[in-house]
């Protein structure tokens, strides 16, 4: 038997590969959109574990692998022998006998890493402290299809350097383009952790401003992610000057796009003149997790299709 194929981090997959699954997406969404039945996952079923709380990635997950005619099982860790102590190694032994494929949304990516390592069928990385590789997976189809390809285009990362940043970094690599990266002080890109080949893609800069001039993209997350509540009320100090907010988006380009993983706080990182003015495209890119995903989980469990 083959080794299954795994979704852990962004540059799992090549630049060709993100080329069709990019195309795979427009298919799927227009099946969507013209209610056309499509279940070429029929009789699968996906088991959804949940070490950290999740709206948009369980129901997009949940409704994607339904819409494909399969099934999707949702295990919470505090209701499964994996919060009362089992290894991890031993769970995945187990789930990937019974399930055609995994999503986990968890904290370290040492967990998601030892999992795999002992599971018989793909793995997808739905969230850990170090990358959100679905989400920006998503982020970039919405890109496409409101501003074309995104190679050589600049992308001005503004806020945490958290696991949204190392992916869009990583990101930048796979796929050459730039992204432009301003955090406070003390919350700088740690390229080891960001799992980089190199600086060629990407720019720190000191003042967020700078950061958004002349970029194609504007983009933020939270102050403060899951599992760093503690740092809460440091964090709302170190960023007060990094809300993404109007001043910023008009040093951009004109046709600049604005997003935001969600959910958002406004007043905090960014403005509700912004994520609610006629730039941000928030909402695509929320709809977009459940297009992309289902590309992704055809493609894990079929290979590439022609239909």
């Amino acid at each position: 038997m083959n080794p299954p194929r795994h979704y852990l981090q962004f540059k799992d997959f090549s630049a060709p590969e993100y080329a069709y699954l990019f195309e795979r997406v427009r298919r799927i969404k227009e099946k969507f959109k013209r209610y056309e039945p499509y279940h070429p996952l029929f009789d699968r079923s996906l088991v959804m574990i949940f070490e950290k709380a999740s709206t948009r990635t369980r129901l997009s997950f949940e409704a994607g692998m339904q819409q494909l005619g399969g099934a999707a099982i949702y295990l919470n860790t505090r209701d499964s022998q994996l919060g009362r102590g089992e290894p991890v190694e031993d769970a995945a032994q187990v789930i990937s006998r019974m399930t055609d494929i995994v999503m986990i949304r968890t904290f370290e990516q040492e967990i998601i890493e030892r999992f795999a390592a002992n599971s018989r069928v793909p793995v997808i990385n739905g969230l850990t402290n170090e990358y959100h590789p679905c989400q920006i997976l998503a982020d970039i189809v919405t890109f496409i299809e409101h501003r074309g390809s995104i190679k050589g285009k600049t992308i001005a990362w503004i806020g945490d350097s958290n696991n949204m940043c190392n992916t869009w970094l990583q990101a930048a690599e796979v796929l050459g383009f730039n992204v432009h990266v301003s955090t406070p002080p003390g919350y700088e890109v740690e390229p080891e952790r960001a799992g980089l080949y190199g600086t060629d893609n990407f720019e720190q800069f000191a003042d967020p401003m700078d950061a958004c001039r002349g970029a194609d993209l504007v983009t933020t997350d939270v102050w403060t992610s899951m599992g760093f509540e503690a740092e809460n009320e440091a964090r709302m100090k170190a960023f007060a000057d990094w809300q993404v907010d109007e001043e910023m988006m008009a040093v951009a380009r004109p046709d600049a796009l604005f997003m935001h993983c969600l959910p958002a706080h406004r007043g905090e990182e960014v403005s509700a003149g912004v994520i609610d003015g006629a730039n941000s495209v928030v909402w695509d890119e929320a709809e977009n997790r459940l297009h992309a995903q289902k590309a992704l989980l055809e493609f894990l469990l079929l290979g590439r299709v022609d239909d």
